[in-house]
């Protein structure tokens, strides 16, 4: 027991200095973590790593797809819905349905059915690369949500598509109609038993008295509940714990306190970005144990098919991304789309953020061994052994080659898209007006005998004249802008000077350590709150 615990221990130390490597060479953890245990792979003496499907699909992908929903917007969601359902449903299928083809030409004895499961498992680029991979890059907003949305759908399409490929083969029995009703139900149960038991939770946030800790301990059990509900049905895990994520989200400014907030922003963050260090650093360290279950075929063989069908998924990818804006735009004629214009640079940008990660290797991991009649499962070395291939070689050169592309393809600005500080600005401008009227039409005596109230009266006036003008164009509000940064730069220096003094008092007598960590807490959020940037 003690030997595991240590092991994890020095697992997630581990990860946390490799982390702190890539971000002084600026790249992004999940891909220089992958690297890097490919690497540490090939050092001699190291212990093949094994991957336990339920580990990633009990453990670990249920409180990422639940964060990755809760940072979600649901109103881009909205805005975006054509063209993430088309991407998380038909560039998944099409995609599925390419390297179908194409393996059953290339692998001899390879049947249709043992494509489509190897397209199912490659097909859908992965939540976790795509949330970890997207902060390291500067994407129009507009395509950022796309490409969250399409990573947190597209999960239930490609195990869908999984579960049947997989029923077929061991049954030897397929039927179209039958897979596409159970597609319908498999998804629109998950979002039913996920908009269900987020309910449940609101009413619990909502209605029982509970504190930000039991908040916080609570929304660390949701995604599991949500994930193993859904699962235990043979419905979909990951959208129950997207629609019940989103549902939450969209629900916790008014069942939340501030305090449960601020203490939920600091947890889930550290938590999430663990589970992905490890998980990807424990793909790159699979190589070993993967290559020896290559026995049928040369590893050249095995290697040269894996890369022709990444460059499948790729292309595929690619070509259903053009498609999409072709159709888009013929399609606006008749129907209002949000955007009816793409271009090419836009759904080129997209379609080459296609890292694919860890659902797929599990999804791999997770053919059984055995049929039915006892014998070996066909060729699952070798579809275990194209999908770590896809993965290293999606992940780490494509999640590299990404800001190139982005720098020399310069993707668009969407449509009626406001710039953030013109957004801050303007919600400011709305808030601090109703705080001025609020302590004028109700407090004007206390403000007249309260020098504190007085001050901070001013303050507030001043800026709504300084927000005010800021909306007479954009030389204003660069003028704004600056003075609000100014004021913050120096404030920030102000307040780090005010924690140098309390920490001096550290060292008296008659100051408990709990007051000054009180104190602290309140410069810590002062100067949070003065913050410039929009993370």
């Amino acid at each position: 027991m003690h030997s595991v615990i240590i092991l994890c221990l020095g697992l997630v130390f581990s990860v946390s200095i490799l982390a702190i490597i890539a971000q002084k060479l600026k790249i992004a953890y999940p891909i220089f973590l992958a690297l890097a245990g490919l690497v540490i792979s090939f050092i001699p003496g190291i212990p093949k790593i094994h991957i336990i499907p339920d580990l990633v699909f009990l453990v670990i992908l249920p409180p990422i797809l639940y964060d990755a929903a809760q940072n979600m917007s649901l109103k881009a969601l909205w805005k975006w819905r054509r063209i993430i359902s088309v991407m998380a449903i038909g560039f998944v299928l099409f995609t599925a349905i390419a390297v179908a083809f194409v393996s059953t030409w290339l692998i001899p004895g390879f049947t249709l059915e043992q494509g489509f499961l190897l397209g199912a498992i490659i097909s859908p680029p992965d939540a976790a690369a795509a949330t970890a991979i997207l902060q390291y890059t500067k994407l129009p907003k507009g395509l950022t949500a796309i490409l969250e949305g399409e990573s947190l759908l597209n999960d239930a399409t490609s195990l869908t598509v999984f579960r049947f490929a997989l029923a077929a083969i061991i049954s030897n029995h397929f039927a179209w109609h039958e897979a596409a009703g159970g597609f319908i139900l498999v998804v629109l149960s998950g979002v039913l038993i996920g908009l269900a038991i987020g309910l449940v939770f609101y009413a619990i946030y909502k209605w029982l008295p509970t504190t930000a800790n039991l908040d916080i301990a609570i929304s660390l059990v949701i995604p599991y509940i949500l994930y193993i509900s859904a699962e235990a049905v043979n419905s979909s895990g990951v959208l129950s714990v997207v629609s019940g994520g989103l549902f939450i989200a969209y629900q916790n400014h008014f069942v939340f306190s501030h305090s449960s907030r601020l203490k939920s922003g600091a947890l889930w963050p550290s938590i999430v970005f663990v589970l992905n260090a490890v998980i990807f650093f424990l793909i790159g360290l699979q190589l070993p144990d993967i290559i020896t279950g290559i026995k049928n075929m040369s590893i050249s063989s095995a290697l040269f098919i894996a890369l022709v069908i990444t460059l499948i998924i790729i292309l595929t990818r690619i070509l259903s991304g053009l498609f999409s804006a072709v159709f888009t735009r013929f399609i606006s004629r008749y129907i209002t789309v949000a955007q009816n214009n793409p271009g090419w640079r836009n759904p080129l940008t997209i379609s080459w953020a296609g890292m694919r990660g860890v659902v797929s290797l599990a999804s791999a991991l997770s053919i059984p061994l055995l049929l039915p009649s006892g014998q070996t499962f066909p060729h699952r070395n070798l579809i275990l052994f194209i999908t770590f291939v896809v993965i290293i070689v999606t992940l780490i050169g494509q999640g590299l080659a990404l800001p190139w592309v982005i720098r020399k393809v310069k993707p668009e600005g969407m449509p009626e898209q406001k710039p953030d500080n013109q957004q801050i600005m303007e919600i400011e401008y709305k808030l601090i007006c109703s705080a001025v009227n609020e302590l004028q039409s109700k407090y004007g005596q206390e403000i007249d005998g309260n020098d504190l109230l007085k001050h901070k009266h001013e303050f507030l006036k001043h800026k709504v004249d300084l927000l005010r003008k800021s909306s007479e164009g954009d030389g204003a509000r660069k003028k704004a802008n600056k003075m609000m940064s100014e004021y913050r730069n120096i404030m920030t220096q102000v307040t780090e000077k005010e924690r140098t003094e309390l920490h001096k008092f550290r060292k008296k007598d008659g100051y408990d350590d709990d007051v000054i960590r009180y104190i602290e807490n309140r410069l810590d959020l002062e100067e949070e709150n003065m913050q410039d940037d929009i993370e």
